[in-house]
């Protein structure tokens, strides 16, 4: 595909202090085909003007608001706006931006979950559906090359009818009442009323439910739920463990924790058919190994020739040179720009580059929750996982 203009966009969120506001510019820059150009990076002016001083941003396009920066941006000859809006705000703040941006004739990069309940995620469900631009869900973990490998040797059949799925997102950063010590990732990720009312569960549970569908190919169809607060003085879940089964029956456990005290970020699946397994963790995410029941284990390495189609899309190096989180994140912008070029050049664009997360993957994220939430404090073994889309 030929490009002959980079992607331009506009960041919402993603001010001092943030975390993922600095992924998400340095991984959409990574590939040379977006670049930032305007922003709305805090419900500050002040501190929006900062943070676009700090980017060396124009300063007529840093704004107060991001009502502003749709309006001023739209009021710009076509050749110069932003073609890309990237929300990278607390949960509370994901729906109203999505929407007004989509509505606005934006394409939209929004970081997970996707809204902060449930019903704002079937409202924002519909726009999307309704809009002829494009929608991504940053549900990270997904763009990694040895789990795009994983899920192709699943899909054709590789370890053969899916019996058992074991997901496993470790975290030990919350392992006291931080959200009390001035620490502003812990204040707002621990308020139901900025995170949503679930709190592990809603940020990395989540993240291990999607990798388990995406993975499996299935659709999780029961859970049944045991959540905790371990920290006293939290107001929502820190730890907890969901037993899944799976559409074709196949059962599956899926643990989260933020509390597991010196544990980084070591995010594992395992997942075994009627003729092998597979297993991934992100702590060495540039191995996938296969286990098969009559022949010797085997470990199947990023860069190498070997790969499936959709692996090798997303790998950027030879092997023997790592690729992380920063790259996974990359490969979801990467193929999201992808998309967006081919949609304006009216060109159907490759299976591979189409391979990033999105609307139903946000829904079913959202309905996840409060499906955790409701299997939590029920006295049936199973609570059904019944999803409208």
């Amino acid at each position: 595909m030929t490009i002959h203009k980079k992607l331009k966009m506009g960041m919402v969120g993603g001010g001092p202090g943030s975390f993922i506001g600095a992924i998400h510019r340095s991984a959409s820059q990574m590939d040379g085909l977006i670049e930032l150009c305007a922003g709305a990076f805090s419900s500050s002016p002040e501190k929006s003007r900062q943070s676009g001083e700090e980017l060396m941003l124009d300063p007529s396009r840093v704004y107060s608001s991001y009502d502003e920066m749709f309006e001023k941006e739209l009021a710009l000859p076509e050749s110069e706006r932003i073609d890309i809006v990237s929300i990278v705000t607390p949960n509370n703040v994901h729906f109203d931006p999505t929407k007004k941006a989509l509505e606005k004739g934006f394409h939209v990069v929004l970081d997970k979950p996707m809204t902060l309940n449930y019903e704002e995620a079937m409202e924002l469900h519909q726009i999307i559906k309704s809009s002829d631009k494009l929608f991504c869900l940053t549900h990270t973990y997904t763009g990694y090359p040895m789990i795009k490998q994983a899920k192709q040797m699943v899909a054709d059949g590789a370890i053969g009818e899916i019996r058992k799925v074991y997901v496993e997102y470790p975290q030990g950063w919350l392992w006291k009442l931080l959200e009390h010590e001035d620490n502003k990732q812990a204040e707002w990720r621990t308020d139901p009323l900025r995170n949503g009312k679930a709190g592990c569960f809603g940020d990395i549970g989540t993240h291990a439910f999607n990798l388990a569908e995406y993975v499996s190919g299935l659709k999780v169809a029961k859970i049944c739920a045991d959540l905790s607060i371990k920290i006293p003085g939290r107001m929502i879940d820190d730890d907890g463990a969901i037993l899944m089964r799976f559409e074709n029956d196949a059962s599956g456990i899926l643990t989260a924790s933020q509390v597991d005290t010196g544990v980084e970020n070591n995010l594992k699946i395992r997942i075994y058919g009627d003729k092998g397994g597979l297993e991934w963790q992100q702590e060495d995410c540039n191995s996938l190994i296969a286990r098969w029941p009559n022949q010797p284990s085997q470990i199947f390495r990023a860069g190498t020739g070997y790969l499936t189609a959709l692996a090798n899309e997303n790998i950027r190096t030879p092997a023997g040179h790592p690729e992380g989180y920063m790259e996974a994140f990359a490969n979801i912008y990467r193929n999201f720009a992808r998309c967006i070029y081919a949609l304006e050049k009216g060109e159907e664009p490759k299976p591979e580059w189409k391979d990033f997360p999105g609307a139903e993957d946000g829904i079913r994220g959202m309905a996840f929750i409060d499906h955790v939430l409701a299997s939590n404090v029920s006295e049936m073994k199973w609570t059904p996982l019944v999803v409208k889309y």
